[in-house]
């Protein structure tokens, strides 16, 4: 599987070409977080069991999550229809794919595709942090943005940023878009806080 840059950026439509070309890339924390963003973003209500499980996959992510968590969130959904059970799964480019079809019911594509941007940034561009960047201010904003699920203050880690020397566009514009869907595993704040 291939892909341009500008195919990259420009991609709506399919999701799961965009996580195919990344493969062996992907690692399991973030196939995890993918899956996660998959289920919990569409605009719909979750019911309990589903939610319970969106929140041990993302503690599963982080390494944070007991093997027994993990079993019973697997055990809830064996033999049940319901797709959410891929986030317990997803370890690898191939179940976050399996997740995002399970989530989007193949009708939220365009979410999709943001929030593989999202989580996955610009793989033609990679960006490594500047030592310089990780101001006290900078990193207490993103792990507070990362934990509080507060990104609603990306463009104030962005004039932190700044101000603290970065002068990136990728990492600026990625943090000031208001158009743009961010989650846990939002590659910018991964990268302030060495998460991959």
């Amino acid at each position: 599987m291939t892909m341009t840059e500008e195919e990259w950026l420009a991609e709506q439509d399919d999701p799961y070409k965009m996580v195919n070309f990344l493969r062996e890339r992907v690692k399991p924390r973030k196939a995890r977080l993918f899956a996660c963003a998959c289920f919990r973003h569409p605009k719909r209500s979750l019911e309990q069991q589903e939610l319970r499980a969106i929140e041990v996959g993302e503690k599963a992510a982080d390494g944070m999550a007991s093997s027994t968590e993990i079993q019973e969130a697997e055990d809830e959904f064996v033999g049940s229809r319901n797709g959410v059970g891929w986030i317990i799964l997803a370890t690898d480019w191939w179940c976050a794919v399996e997740a995002a079809r399970a989530a989007g019911e193949w009708e939220k594509e365009a979410l999709q595709c943001n929030l593989t941007r999202d989580i996955f940034g610009n793989p033609f561009r990679p960006v490594a942090v500047d030592p310089a960047w990780l101001t006290s201010t900078v990193t207490q904003l993103a792990r507070g943005i990362y934990e509080d699920r507060a990104f609603d203050r990306m463009p104030i880690l962005a004039d932190a940023l700044q101000d603290a020397g970065c002068d990136n566009d990728d990492v600026l514009t990625h943090c000031r878009d208001e158009s743009a869907t961010h989650v846990r595993g939002c590659w910018v704040v991964d990268l302030l806080l060495s998460k991959t």
